[in-house]
C-alpha cells in the first residue's frame, strides 16, 4: 500500500471542518470546484454520489488521501441545493414544513491505491412552521448556503421534530460512514488523528 502523506478535505464546508476536527484528525482543507447541477433525469442519489467521486478525483495528488462529500435535501423527488436567494430559501422551507424529508449525502474517498464511495441517508421531519417563523428563519441568513435552506446544527434544530438515521450525515458529513470508508480502502481512520500533547 502506498505511503499517504496527508489526509485532504475537498470541501469548504465548515461543518464537514468541524467533524473531523472533532475526531482529532489531521487534515487539510483544500475545495474542489465542480460544476454541482444535476444531470436530466438523474436521481438524487447518483447526483450526491457522482459529484463526491468528482470532487475527490480533482483534488488527487500522488501520496495523499481525498475526502469529499456532496449533500442535499429530496422532498417529493425534487433535489433541493443550496437556496438562489431568500425567496428560493422560503419556497424550499415551505416545502419542508410539517413533513418529513430525506437528507442524502455521497462521500467518496480518493487514494493512491483506488477509491471508495457510498451513499448516506437520513430521514429528517420538520414541524410546521408559520409565514412568520420562516421569514424570521431566512433574515438570519443561515439558510443561505445550506441543502434544503437550513442548518440542523445551527437555528434550524428549532423546527426539526426527528431525525431517522444518523444525525452527522444530516450536518454535511456521515461519520460511521467515513470511518468504513477508510476500511474498505485499507486504511484506519484512527491513524490519522493528532497525538494527544504531553
Amino acid at each position: 500500500m502506498a505511503t499517504i502523506h496527508s489526509l485532504i478535505l475537498a470541501s469548504g464546508s465548515p461543518r464537514r471542518r468541524e467533524l473531523l476536527e472533532g475526531l482529532g484528525v489531521r487534515f487539510q482543507v483544500r475545495p474542489a470546484d465542480v460544476d454541482e447541477s444535476p444531470r436530466p433525469g438523474e436521481a438524487p442519489g447518483d447526483y450526491v454520489l457522482r459529484l463526491a467521486i468528482e470532487k475527490a478525483a480533482a483534488q488527487a495528488r500522488p501520496g495523499e488521501l481525498v475526502l469529499a462529500a456532496d449533500t442535499t435535501v429530496v422532498v417529493d423527488g425534487e433535489i433541493l441545493a443550496k437556496p438562489l436567494d431568500d425567496e428560493d430559501a422560503r419556497r424550499m422551507l415551505r416545502l419542508l414544513a410539517g413533513r418529513e424529508h430525506s437528507v442524502l449525502t455521497g462521500i467518496a474517498l480518493h487514494g493512491p491505491d483506488g477509491e471508495a464511495a457510498e451513499v448516506d441517508e437520513s430521514l429528517v421531519r420538520f414541524a410546521p412552521l408559520s409565514d412568520a417563523e420562516i421569514d424570521w428563519y431566512v433574515a438570519t441568513g443561515e439558510p443561505r448556503d445550506k441543502a434544503g435552506a437550513y442548518a440542523i446544527q445551527g437555528l434550524g434544530s428549532l423546527f426539526v421534530e426527528a431525525v431517522e438515521g444518523n444525525w452527522s450525515n444530516v450536518v454535511g458529513l456521515p461519520v460511521p460512514r467515513v470511518y468504513r470508508l477508510f476500511a474498505r480502502l485499507g486504511y484506519d481512520l484512527k491513524d490519522f488523528r493528532s497525538s494527544p500533547r504531553t
